[in-house]
């Protein structure tokens, strides 16, 4: 944390989060905080230089803007790959695709509900920071700790029975996977399914009586004002409007829960969103084209989804909704919500995963469409642990990639994030007298999205540059500034 002269608070890096990000705080001369910005400050590219690749390596090309949730891409990037095929792949391999999709997000929410935000929730935001973190959480509460580890494990598991490897398989292919399901693999999938069902179900007990979402708890404070504003929610539902996560259409609601776009198609998303370039951040701020910049702000992800869904669509999840829909008179508003919505969606993932690995046509043999590019272009979408996943590509007549648009989830929170961690300044700090306690908040807002920042920076020459050129002494030689 850094003050200089001009009443500005710097929280850098934000910690626990997936990526480098920098929190700062717009003090007056009072020391209250009179505005906020959340900055991702590392740049990536991808869309730049996939340009001029075959289309066919767009997966595992994509795959590695992140090593946390590398499924996603691989989900997202073979469906747009599918679409440029023209072809219609095999249920076996679209079954397979949901499975090893499901596993990837209980792997990313038990990452980010144990590891990076339990810490916060059982030792207390005030807690001392060398404690508040997994090891933390191991010495006050063993349980716990072990069930979070024991879900990721599972999750990455499931992705290397099938993959072959935990973190950017190369089984996701275009036209559907590489290979079959194993009989071994879907006897370790339905053995492992109950255990990890046991562990989710002991840490939504647990969650429900430390945090006490229902009442007066120990973060009554917190649910309050972390993120709790107005603002549509976006997601994709299947054909009875029930959670989905591989293939739907996307619905957005407003904040009392009226229906503002009903099942409209990914290809549709050019009309329905625009993205925008701050000159803070690396990081677009996509936003609701009708409503415009920033009207159109909306949120994505477990939170959004649990919102616009009509039900999960399996007994146990659907049980842990209804008590979940007892926190609001309509749509969920408060972000610090998404950690109770991660383990639903854990539990919904696990009942799937169970349903589908135990269909029998899982396990046929036939799992990949073969063609070329017969479209001059594709898109392909999924529900991505942190939200809505969009992939565009354009090909020449070689397959060639001449362009590519990847819209991230952590791109479609970027708006409400930014608003979120004002508001959350605005109630907890004070530039008087500054105290750990007040920081940690503010980052532990940034958590509650789970942002993945690697992902998201895709905005190129928009950022403000400075480059300070200095000698052995320290002293200043040369300075250039752009933006």
């Amino acid at each position: 944390m850094t003050q200089t002269a001009t009443r500005t608070l710097e929280i850098y890096p934000v910690t626990r989060i997936e990526g480098h990000g920098k929190v700062t705080l717009h003090l007056n001369e009072h020391g209250k905080v009179e505005n906020a910005t959340f900055a991702v400050t590392q740049f990536r590219g991808f869309e730049r230089f996939a340009q001029g690749r075959p289309f066919t390596e767009m997966p595992s090309l994509t795959a590695r803007t992140c090593g946390i949730c590398p499924v996603s891409h691989l989900i997202a990037a073979s469906k747009a790959c599918d679409d440029i095929m023209a072809v219609a792949i095999p249920d076996a391999a679209k079954n397979l695709r949901r499975i090893v999709n499901l596993a990837q997000l209980m792997q990313s929410h038990a990452l980010a509900f144990f590891y990076l935000s339990s810490p916060d929730l059982l030792l207390g935001m005030d807690s001392d920071p060398a404690a508040r973190n997994l090891f933390g959480v191991l010495s006050e509460n063993p349980n716990l700790a072990r069930d979070g580890i024991s879900l990721r494990k599972f999750g990455q598991s499931i992705i290397e029975q099938l993959g072959g490897k935990r973190i950017h398989p190369s089984w996701i292919v275009p036209g559907g996977v590489a290979s079959p399901m194993t009989l071994e693999t879907r006897t370790f999938i339905l053995d492992g399914v109950g255990p990890a069902k046991a562990a989710v179900l002991r840490s939504l007990e647990w969650y429900k009586q430390a945090v006490d979402p229902l009442g007066d708890g120990p973060f009554s404070a917190e649910a309050a004002s972390f993120g709790n504003f107005e603002s549509l929610f976006m997601g994709m539902v299947d054909e009875n409007g029930n959670l989905e996560h591989y293939d739907g259409l996307l619905r957005m609601i407003d904040a009392h829960g009226a229906i503002v776009e009903d099942g409209f198609d990914v290809h549709e998303y050019g009309v329905k969103l625009a993205e925008r370039v701050e000159p803070f951040s690396y990081l677009k701020s996509p936003y609701y084209q009708p409503l415009g910049y920033p009207g159109g702000m909306y949120r994505v992800g477990p939170l959004a989804r649990l919102n616009i869904a009509r039900a999960c669509g399996t007994p146990m999840a659907d049980r842990e909704l209804e008590f979940f829909r007892q926190l609001a008179n309509g749509p969920v508003l408060g972000s610090f919500h998404y950690h109770h919505a991660r383990l639903i969606e854990i539990l919904y993932a696990l009942e799937r995963i169970e349903e589908l690995a135990a269909d029998p046509v899982t396990g046929n043999r036939r799992v990949r469409a073969e063609a070329g590019p017969n479209r001059a272009s594709g898109i392909g979408a999924a529900e991505a642990p942190r939200g809505t996943l969009i992939h565009e590509y354009a090909v020449d007549e070689n397959g060639l990639v001449t362009s590519a648009n990847m819209i991230i989830a952590t791109g479609h929170n970027n708006l409400a994030l930014n608003e979120s961690v004002k508001q959350v300044a605005q109630r907890f700090v004070d530039g008087s007298h500054i105290q750990e306690g007040m920081l940690n908040r503010v980052e532990a807002v940034v958590r509650a999205y789970d942002p993945c920042l690697s992902c998201s920076t895709h905005a190129v020459g928009k950022m403000p540059l400075r480059v300070t050129l200095l000698d052995a002494s320290g002293a200043i030689l040369d300075e250039a500034t752009r933006g």
